[in-house]
């Protein structure tokens, strides 16, 4: 059991820096974030999911850090984002996370390792997120049955892997939505002619030392 100071510290925390980032959370969404950051740090021991062992940091470098791009996913209009896939998830960020901030929204989160996505299974059942659907597989072995309108990564290796590996995911008019540290100049040219960089945002992330940026992209017609 987690100690009644430890989670008040975490609610204080969340809360914080959220608001900071001007992130607007409901009372079970608070919750919901909470439940799933111990369940992470829970199986985490057995599970690998994170090289952050802290709780008090994973609700910095990873909750925070995932609720980074809630502001541009809530306010933009130019591209409908019904149905989303999380390459490479992992323990399930961004992908939880936005599936919690956006219930309307439908959420694929693709990971090969079955550890991890057993985590999510668990996760999935106990919060009671419908909008979300785990994928075991290699990204080139899904087919969906349906295109996705965004495919968002926070760690899947190069903007040449997720663009042309993710190309069979995703809707012609669809996007790519890369959460990366540092802007990746070096990352961008080798795909400059077939991909179409739409905009840059850079990112605040509470707590959170250097650079943080998404990258929206889609593919040249």
């Amino acid at each position: 059991m987690i100690d009644v100071d430890l989670q008040d510290r975490l609610h204080q925390q969340l809360i914080r820096g959220a608001a900071e980032m001007s992130v607007a959370l409901s009372s079970v969404q608070i919750e919901k974030l909470l439940v799933y950051i111990r369940e992470f740090e829970k199986w985490n021991k057995a599970y690998n999911l994170s090289a952050v062992r802290d709780i008090q940091q994973m609700v910095a470098r990873h909750l925070l850090d995932s609720l980074s791009v809630v502001p541009w996913i809530s306010t933009q209009k130019n591209f409908p984002l019904t149905r989303m896939i999380d390459v490479g998830t992992g323990g399930g960020l961004p992908g939880i996370p936005l599936a919690i901030m956006f219930p309307e929204k439908q959420f694929t989160l693709l990971d090969s390792n079955g550890k991890k996505t057993r985590f999510l299974f668990h996760v999935k059942t106990l919060l009671g997120l419908t909008n979300v659907t785990v994928e075991n597989r290699r990204v080139e072995e899904f087919v969906p049955t349906e295109k996705f309108q965004g495919v968002i990564s926070r760690a899947f290796a190069s903007l040449q892997d997720m663009t042309e590996g993710c190309a069979n995911l995703i809707e012609t008019d669809g996007i790519f939505l890369a959460m990366k540290g540092l802007f990746p100049e070096d990352e961008l040219a080798p795909i400059s002619d077939k991909i179409e960089l739409v905009e840059t945002i850079k990112l605040v992330v509470a707590e959170t030392d250097g650079e943080r940026h998404l990258l929206i992209m889609r593919a040249k017609q």
